[in-house]
């Protein structure tokens, strides 16, 4: 099987400063612009994006549930199949959600390959917590 090199991705910044040589808006390239595009999806609630209601999870209304082992499960499965579905650019290698009880918050880790770019594989972890407490 023939391994294909894709071209390079490139997004624009979300945050919309400005270059200041060329003046143009800063661009995000390959692993930065997807790793940018990965941590949105997954803090994008259901129902957020007006014209795809598909696209999002359900995070932000499990921060304050009692913590099991099938809620941790669930978010994993529900964050795969989002990334599965809305980014095509990566391969879903692993991904754990560690509730922290103490303080409601949940830890994500993201493991992936990118498609078509000969990158090691990608990790991505942050922390999700309410902005209510």
């Amino acid at each position: 099987m023939a391994i294909s090199i894709s071209r390079a991705f490139k997004d624009i910044s979300l945050s919309f400063v400005k270059n200041p040589i060329t003046n143009d808006i800063l661009a995000l390239r390959n692993e930065d612009a997807i790793k940018k595009s990965v941590i949105n999806l997954v803090r994008t609630q259901i129902g957020e994006i007006f014209f795809n209601r598909l696209i999002g999870t359900s995070i932000d209304k499990n921060l304050f549930e009692l913590y099991e082992l099938e809620i941790s499960d669930t978010l994993s499965q529900e964050i795969t199949i989002l990334l599965e579905n809305f980014e095509p650019r990566i391969s879903v290698n692993n991904i754990l959600v560690r509730p922290n009880e103490e303080d409601y918050s949940l830890n994500l880790e993201i493991s992936y390959d990118i498609v078509g770019l000969p990158l090691p594989t990608q990790n991505i972890e942050f922390l999700l917590q309410s902005s209510r407490t």
